[in-house]
């Protein structure tokens, strides 16, 4: 039996960490001994499969330098990978993916990393740099989300590598839609990144023209003052509401009239294609490093909009509302990124490199 071991610091919020729970469950149902690592433990964490083994480096998420927090955790990665002796680690995001290769250094365990956000941001400054261009291609093979993330890297580390979507749980594919009218959902952390504060000042404008309308976000984050402050100067309180964070998105997209995207980068961003896999219309920032441009078409120019533009994600909303789109093109498109497609293309590349 093979065993593969999953790192990444955290499972308790995020796209790239709940691709991975699902991962995991994929392989530990198909008779894998299967492992999930974390840096730490949090209160809220996604539910993980019954025979997927979890360990944590540490109890509580230690408060250190930079440089001490990551020479700490490489060296319980380490201990770990020598105790469990698994024949592949896979690790999400920067620091998780320096860590597996430095971690691993003179072991007989292959490295799997992945880049799961913009390079431009998740790679940015020197050290960055240093972690993108030196450290990641002395890794055994990467898997990106899009072309033109794989383009930021050496060729070295281009050579081996695969682009793999994410996987949609099959769950979403059968939710049968309801939708209330004039209900927009976006879905995503209350950060800088996904820019809820231009969705908003968009929204408010398109309330004008349509004031059934409503806005419906789902998520926590350290933004969520500033936003709701941000509502009620617009006197939006009636319309917009965060929601907090959701384990059910399955639910809120059945009654989701219209899905959009509002961040300023991306990789492959999850929420999105959940959302035409349930068959939602979309609408989304054409953001780097090209994720929903490869999944709704380069065609789609009502559906794309410019990132930071607050005039045309507004007039892109009321186009919807004007021309009332079924959602039968995001729905076709979706199922190229099914579970069964998208988990093999995975488990195909992991005995590749295992060997």
């Amino acid at each position: 039996m093979n065993k593969i071991m999953f790192y990444i610091n955290a499972i308790h919020d995020g796209g790239a960490e709940r691709v991975m729970v699902n991962l995991a469950k994929y392989f530990s149902d198909n008779d894998y001994d299967t492992i999930l690592v974390t840096s730490f433990r949090d209160k809220w964490e996604y539910p993980l499969a019954s025979k997927v083994r979890r360990i944590s480096l540490e109890d509580t998420e230690i408060q250190q330098s930079r440089i001490k927090r990551n020479a700490s955790r490489i060296n319980k990665l380490r201990t770990l990978c020598k105790a469990e002796k698994p024949d592949i680690l896979v690790s999400f995001m920067e620091e998780p993916n320096f860590r597996a290769i430095l971690a691993t250094t003179g072991l007989p365990v292959k490295t799997l990393v992945s880049v799961r956000n913009d390079p431009n941001k998740e790679y940015a400054g020197k050290m960055g740099l240093i972690v993108g261009k030196i450290l990641l291609p002395m890794a055994d093979g990467c898997v990106f989300q899009t072309s033109d993330a794989q383009r930021w890297f050496p060729v070295k580390l281009q050579k081996k590598s695969k682009i793999i979507y994410n996987a949609v749980k099959e769950d979403f594919y059968y939710v049968e839609r309801k939708p209330v009218r004039g209900e927009i959902v976006t879905c995503g952390r209350l950060t800088e990144q996904k820019n809820h504060a231009m969705l908003i000042d968009a929204f408010a404008r398109v309330k004008k023209k349509y004031p059934f309308a409503t806005l419906k976000i789902y998520g926590e984050g350290d933004l969520r003052k500033e936003l709701q402050k941000q509502i009620f100067d617009l006197n939006l309180d009636d319309n917009v509401f965060l929601m907090g964070a959701t384990n059910n998105v399955e639910r809120v997209l059945e009654t989701a009239d219209l899905f959009v995207l509002s961040s300023d980068y991306e990789g492959m961003p999850n929420a999105l294609m959940e959302a035409m896999a349930v068959g939602v219309p979309c609408i989304s920032t054409d953001c780097p490093c090209g994720g929903p441009r490869d999944l709704l078409g380069d065609n789609s120019t009502n559906k794309l909009v410019q990132c930071g533009n607050v005039n045309q994600m507004a007039d892109s909303i009321c186009n919807y509302f004007e021309n009332k789109e079924d959602g039968a093109k995001e729905k076709k498109m979706s199922l190229s990124f099914k579970p069964e497609k998208i988990n093999r293309m995975w488990e195909n590349f992991v005995l590749e490199i295992i060997g």
